[in-house]
């Protein structure tokens, strides 16, 4: 284990001593707010301050074998030993690094993801499709619930634009690297001789704010415009105006919803996605000023950043942000993601760990 590592991970049975005094004095009992907040703290830190007297008492047991090695009673039941710690304690430590780094808050949350068409034209609109369906497919396999907020078709198929809202534990925790420019290599349907197009759509998720932030829009920035629904759906979104436009004056950022009959839940998921858009645009300008000073590619969500391409011909997938190249294209667009998902996770782990190390030796500097 790194020291870097044991020095943060030594401050946490010390931590835990501390919160079991504070906890048993009345007047923390008495102020339900700070009970809460140092309960809450309590159990992460009993969590770790756990982990971290298991990982040591495997280290000491790990040595008492080892000595144990010449030992002609002793020595094969010390190599079975030794062979069971060595195995158990790179688990453990990577478990401590991952308890260790700073949670995203919003990970839990519901997703909405947006999917525009861009470069490329109707080839673009029908990717977008196929984008849908790849992360509609994904949610499936994950257990989780998708709904089409609004939508926009392309002319001879997919779409020009589409937001659905994702329903899940943890969803936008795992797609929420999704966010930037996705790019296809492929021979369009239309291609009479044979040449491969490129084409492009953007694509950002945006964690669904709890409704204590979304009710803090001032309702006089917002214009409220409605229209009649268009697409499929039947005559009655023909006859009544239940699509809903709403444009936060401020920013100019826009939401609009025609998915639902309803005029007045469509104004309701209007405002969720407004709401999402603001928080992403906040968190998309912190993220700016913070790439100034780390060189970290994962999580930066900027959509004008390519990171990944779609390459029908060889049926290749590359993610270009952790150099990632998988053959196996067509499963990924039925929503087989979980390697990509994976090996993303992983790398922001990684730079989160570089990060952590690099501000432990600036403190200590």
């Amino acid at each position: 284990m790194k020291p870097f590592l044991r020095q943060q991970l030594e401050r946490f049975p010390v931590r835990l001593q501390e919160l079991d005094f504070h906890l048993s004095q009345p007047e923390v009992v008495n102020d339900m707010e700070r009970y809460r907040a140092l309960t809450r703290e309590h159990a992460e830190v009993s969590e770790i301050a756990g982990r971290f007297q298991r990982f040591l008492e495997q280290e000491s047991n790990l040595a008492q074998a080892r000595e144990m090695l010449d030992d002609p009673d002793m020595g094969d039941m010390a190599r079975e030993e030794i062979a069971t710690i060595e195995a158990e304690l790179p688990a453990l430590e990577t478990e401590l690094q991952g308890l260790l780094l700073p949670k995203d808050p919003d990970d839990v949350r519901n997703t909405f993801l947006e999917i525009r068409a861009g470069t490329g034209g109707d080839e673009s609109a029908l990717f977008a499709g196929d984008l849908l369906r790849m992360y509609v497919r994904y949610a499936e396999r994950q257990g989780w619930r998708t709904e089409i907020v609004s939508e926009s078709e392309g002319e001879v198929g997919g779409f020009k634009e589409v937001v659905i809202r994702v329903v899940g534990d943890g969803c936008y925790g795992k797609l929420k690297f999704e966010s930037g420019g996705h790019r296809v290599q492929r021979v369009p349907a239309t291609e009479t001789q044979g040449r491969i197009h490129t084409s492009a759509c953007t694509v950002a998720a945006l964690a669904e704010p709890d409704e204590a932030v979304a009710v803090q829009i001032n309702p006089a920035d917002l214009r409220i415009d409605t229209y009649r629904a268009s697409g499929a759906g039947g005559q009655h979104v023909n006859k009544t105006d239940s699509a809903v436009r709403i444009t936060h004056l401020p920013t100019g950022i826009v939401a609009e919803c025609q998915d639902d009959r309803s005029q007045h839940r469509n104004k309701a998921k209007a405002l969720q996605v407004l709401s999402a858009r603001i928080q992403e645009k906040e968190r998309s300008e912190r993220a700016a000023k913070e790439a100034a000073t780390r060189k970290g590619l994962i999580g930066s969500g900027d959509r004008s950043d390519r990171i990944r391409t779609y390459n029908f011909p060889q049926g290749r997938l590359t993610d270009h942000r952790i150099n990632l190249t998988l053959y196996k294209l067509a499963n990924i667009l039925e929503g087989d993601l979980d390697e990509v998902v994976q090996a993303l996770l992983l790398a922001r782990r990684a730079e989160q760990l570089e990060e952590l190390e690099i501000g432990m030796g600036a403190a200590r500097g």
